[in-house]
């Protein structure tokens, strides 16, 4: 009989638990967001890191790296775009410099997204309208500085949401579909990817790429004099105070803390402590101990955490329930709103992703059953003659390319089962060349279209696509060499990948395949 699936097990693969976990860290986000509890964060580090030219641009990557590992890509670039593009309007405020400094604005990329987009004067065919005379002498060569510095500014928060996205398991879309992939195609893999393995692998990883891309945007745009870009020996320009002043308002504008945004940052820390706690690995976790099964294994998943604390967000009020009256009913008391309500989470959820998530595990779960996968990884036994790591290498090559021109989900949905099944075919580890493609998907830096955190960039105008290619090409480069890097090093003692897992045996396919 041919082999099938039926709709029933279909559709067990569109809301498995890594689908739960997507939905729980989503609903956290957007509480996070609902609240501002992130834009607040933002304004502190960088009155903390200060405005010199190679600190601010740091700052700005350091903050849009770790809000992207809690929040979305997207949404985290389209926070700190506008603040950036403010900061960098009070820093080159002097006549001559704002009209080089817009640019053009690029209509056919505008996004729906919130947050103030600039406000220029146009024309109808969306140029800018000058207003002053073009510069001369001196000024001219100021204002070309101004120039690379806005776009460095620009491109150092699109490609940073992109690298803090890798850190954690629920940063970013491929990392899921990592996860869920292995769950369906390797039913006893004993959740070897979770929360915290995942963290241990990508964190440092996208550490050494955010650190060397802040080296390379500062080479590119502001140029080789290191002194000047940390201001050594110089006074604080007037332009740098006028852009501190600026996150200051910004800063001040927010107010207190609110009882909200402390309630939404209790429960966030108390969601990540207890994601790193429920099954660490090197010391028994609450998830062991708590709801053991027989094999003494966490019950409970890392979705089962983002859920329940996404629920106790609809319980918690926003405000510290008092005895207010309600106005409409005089004598009756009023309850404040809780901290999420389900018409702010339709709104921001993006619901198709959800449906991507799931479409690509049915895929993955099809072309297993139909022997695709064992077909496809057949005809790849030629590569059992290649060195691991140069395996490794020259797929992430392949994978960082493919992602320019298609999603970041869609290439690691296309490419993972047959990567899987490559692996079996020639006894290498799966993770060995599944977990590099993974991370090789975000490293979508050269074209506007790649991913959505850099049309958003591109939209605000100032940007031409070759200067986004031309930065994106060697970070590329960079991405593909940091993460052969960890591949080969500590991953290997976090995953165990110098063997053939015994997980991975599944069929006759892979008997030849001696686990150690």
């Amino acid at each position: 009989p041919r082999p099938h699936v039926s709709a029933h097990q279909v559709c067990i693969e569109y809301l498995r638990d890594t689908n739960i976990l997507f939905l729980g860290g989503l609903l956290v986000a957007v509480a996070v967001e609902h609240w501002n509890l992130h834009k607040r964060i933002a304004l502190r580090v960088l009155l903390t890191i200060g405005v010199r030219p190679a600190l601010l641009i740091l700052g700005f990557m350091a903050v849009t790296a770790f809000l992207s590992m809690w929040i979305s890509n997207t949404a985290t670039t389209a926070m700190m775009v506008p603040i950036a593009h403010a900061v960098l309007e009070q820093m080159h405020s002097h006549p001559t410099g704002k009209d080089v400094e817009e640019g053009n604005n690029n209509p056919t990329f505008e996004l729906q997204e919130p947050g103030p987009h600039k406000e220029v004067t146009k024309l109808d065919n969306g140029q800018v309208l000058p207003t002053l005379p073009a510069p001369s002498g001196s000024r001219a060569h100021q204002s070309q500085e101004q120039l690379h510095f806005a776009k460095g500014m620009s491109l150092c928060v699109c490609y940073a949401a992109s690298i803090g996205g890798i850190s954690t398991l629920t940063g970013t879309g491929p990392n899921l579909v990592l996860q869920g992939q292995l769950n369906t195609l390797f039913s006893e893999d004993g959740n070897v990817v979770n929360f915290v393995s995942w963290f241990g692998f990508a964190f440092p990883t996208s550490i050494i790429l955010l650190l060397l891309a802040w080296v390379w945007l500062q080479i590119a745009f502001l140029g080789f004099n290191f002194r000047k870009n940390f201001g050594i020996g110089e006074k604080v320009r007037e332009q740098e105070q006028a852009a501190y002043r600026v996150i200051q308002t910004e800063h001040r504008l927010l107010g207190p803390m609110t009882f909200a945004e402390k309630a939404v940052t209790v429960l966030f820390v108390t969601l990540v402590l207890l994601w790193f706690t429920r099954e660490p690995g090197f010391f028994l976790g609450w998830g062991n101990l708590a709801f053991p099964n027989a094999e003494g294994e966490s019950m409970l998943s890392d979705g089962t955490v983002a859920i329940f604390i996404s629920i106790v967000m609809f319980i918690v009020p926003s405000k510290i329930p008092g005895l207010t009256q309600d106005p409409e009913n005089p004598g009756k008391l009023k309850a404040p709103p809780a901290l999420l309500n389900w018409k702010t989470v339709n709104e921001k959820t993006p619901w198709n992703v959800v449906f991507l998530l799931g479409g690509g595990f049915a895929l993955a779960k099809g072309s297993e059953r139909s022997g695709l996968s064992t077909w496809l990884g057949n005809q790849l036994t030629p590569l059992e003659n290649v060195p691991p790591p140069a395996i490794a290498f020259i797929l992430c090559l392949l994978v960082a390319t493919f992602t320019e021109c298609t999603s970041n989900v869609a290439t690691t949905t296309i490419f993972l089962p047959i990567l899987a099944s490559m692996s079996r075919a020639i006894c290498l580890h799966p993770l060995y060349v599944m977990l590099p493609c993974t991370l090789a998907s975000s490293l979508a830096f050269m074209l506007p279209v790649a991913t959505p955190p850099n049309a958003i960039v591109f939209s605000f105008g100032g940007l031409k696509v070759s200067d986004m290619a031309r930065a994106g090409f060697l970070l590329n480069i960079i991405g593909v060499l940091v993460i052969t890097l960890a591949i080969n090093s500590w991953s290997y003692a976090i995953f165990d990948l110098h063997t053939f897992p015994s997980w991975a045996h599944i069929d006759n396919t892979t008997a030849h395949c001696q686990p150690n």
